[in-house]
């Protein structure tokens, strides 16, 4: 247990309303909490926007995105930049977190979007890209400037997410209910097993704890699911109070805190978990938190 902003103790997986609904558009996505404690997700009031909430839940408009650009996923790179998936034109941009400046970080016009993204500890950034036309994915990887493709023939790749040992990668397709497991080298992937497959609702975002567990949205049925990494087998199931999740991230003041977007009902809901996210764990090994 530990104790919350309002000063009451919170238990594992109890779900809390954490902004008040309708705060940001239906298009809430990509979620990443920054050294400094803020969360940062797209599409706050409306999109093309990334929006910027403190530990106590105020939010405001951090940046608007130029050019017609919507974001997505978003993540952190080493050197401090927030990177953001724009799956409109096609780039992963890049923010600087002091002057605000945008830049594209990198950019591939045979994509037919970057969705969410995943980074390692030496700034590999993996890309999914799913055609919601036919039905299918493929997975990118880059390090600035283009793209490289790693995976194609898939289904429709969504969530995305490194093993805090990065010796392996997930990928979830979110029409075909399926969470899949690579081995990871460098940008290689290799070794491609079916982790669990979903009767029923879709999937979207996922992401590790420090011990490896996976926390998947399952979008439509208002859950999260944490996974065992080896087996897929599920360990336990939180219900929201809203149905479509689309993303999660790991924040709060030990890192054990996930937020939850909700495109239903325009905002975040929040819950303890026994471990910090990995992410958060990374932030902790560069002396930033």
């Amino acid at each position: 247990m530990t104790q919350n902003t309002h000063g009451t103790v919170d238990t594992l997986y109890q779900v809390q309303i954490f902004t008040p609904p309708g705060g940001f558009s239906n298009g809430i996505e990509g979620p990443a909490v920054h050294p400094n404690g803020n969360l940062y997700c797209v599409n706050f009031h409306h999109e093309g926007t990334i929006g910027e909430v403190t530990p106590d839940g105020s939010c405001s408009i951090f940046v608007e995105l130029p050019n017609g650009s919507i974001g997505n996923g978003i993540r952190f790179h080493s050197d401090g930049k927030m990177l953001i998936a724009d799956y409109t034109n096609h780039n992963v941009l890049a923010v600087d977190m002091v002057t605000r400046e945008i830049i594209i970080f990198a950019h591939n016009n045979e994509m037919h979007q970057p969705n969410d993204i995943c980074i390692t500890r030496t700034d590999a950034v993996f890309a999914s890209d799913p055609c919601w036309a036919d039905d299918t994915g493929k997975i990118w990887v880059t390090r600035g400037e283009d793209f490289e493709l790693v995976e194609s023939h898939m289904g429709t790749t969504n969530g995305i997410e490194i093993s805090p040992c990065e010796k392996f990668l997930y990928v979830n397709e979110s029409i075909q209910k399926r969470i899949w497991k690579y081995d990871l080298k460098g940008t290689k992937l290799s070794n491609k097993k079916l982790l669990i497959e979903f009767p029923d609702f879709g999937l979207d975002g996922m992401r590790c704890d420090s011990e490896g567990f996976l926390y998947s949205t399952r979008y439509g049925k208002g859950t999260i699911v944490k996974l065992d990494p080896h087996s897929g087998e599920v360990l336990h199931e939180i219900t929201l109070t809203g149905k479509n999740c689309s993303n999660v991230a790991f924040g709060g003041p030990d890192g054990k805190r996930i937020y939850v977007m909700l495109q239903d009902t325009g905002n975040i809901e929040t819950f303890l978990v026994e471990h910090p996210g990995r992410a958060f764990v990374i932030h902790q090994e560069r002396g930033l938190i």
